[in-house]
């Protein structure tokens, strides 16, 4: 399954991190299946948690389920941290050489409660330079498809609300905010995939396939020196 799994660039070393697709797990799947999957083709225990489209965010150092969350942070080799999206962005964070890792799930609350600049302070409350950290941004519902109404739109700043004469409603580019609150965050290191999850049939869409029980995984974790 050469497919199933997108590795971005700061997949070097020890770092370990991805987004799979739906080759990796088809919708007859249920989470817990999907992250033993993970698991089990990492070779790695897995950490996960239950979103809320909130910006709460938990340090973890064992293999274990966290409700309520949004994000997990770990200073633990060996452990992967997943979260889970179909349409949402999830944002992969590592300062390697701290050994600290971070992951979160950023939907347009998420976005806005500050979900990113949350992980970040974590990240950093475990030895974490937010300078030193690279991101990976993993494929989401693109500006052209996240048409939004006007009170949604009013919670983002106009630079990344995107108004079209064709267009009866605004649109946000959820992207470009994240980009912009990493560098708020100090987080400059940033690793974009511009493919849209309405668009493309690799990925689940929930907007795009009016609910789906599909969903992508990204994940990130250091492994441990044998």
């Amino acid at each position: 399954m050469t497919d199933a799994i997108l590795h971005p660039d700061m997949a070097d070393g020890r770092l370990v991190a991805g987004f799979t697709t739906r080759a990796f797990s088809p919708e007859t799947d249920s989470l817990d299946d999907a992250r033993a999957r993970l698991g089990e083709t990492l070779g790695m225990p897995v950490a996960s948690v239950g979103q809320v489209h909130g910006a709460d965010v938990a340090v973890v150092r064992e293999a274990r389920h966290v409700n309520a969350h949004d994000g997990l942070v770990t200073d633990r080799a060996g452990l992967v941290l997943s979260v889970v999206a179909a349409d949402c962005a999830l944002v992969l964070l590592a300062d390697a050489e701290a050994g600290v890792v971070g992951a979160c799930h950023s939907g347009w609350r998420g976005t806005v409660a500050g979900i990113v600049d949350q992980t970040v302070r974590a990240m950093t409350g475990l030895g974490a330079e937010p300078e030193r950290t690279r991101a990976y941004l993993a494929p989401c519902i693109s500006a052209e498809a996240f048409e939004v109404g006007e009170e949604v739109a009013a919670q983002f700043d106009d630079a990344v609300v995107v108004r079209r004469a064709e267009w009866p409603r605004p649109h946000v580019d959820l992207r470009a905010d994240l980009v912009r609150q990493l560098a708020e965050a100090g987080v400059s290191d940033v690793e974009v995939d511009g493919s849209c999850t309405v668009g493309d049939d690799r990925f689940y869409s929930y907007r795009a396939e009016g609910g789906t029980p599909g969903r992508m995984l990204g994940f990130v974790g250091i492994r441990e020196i044998p």
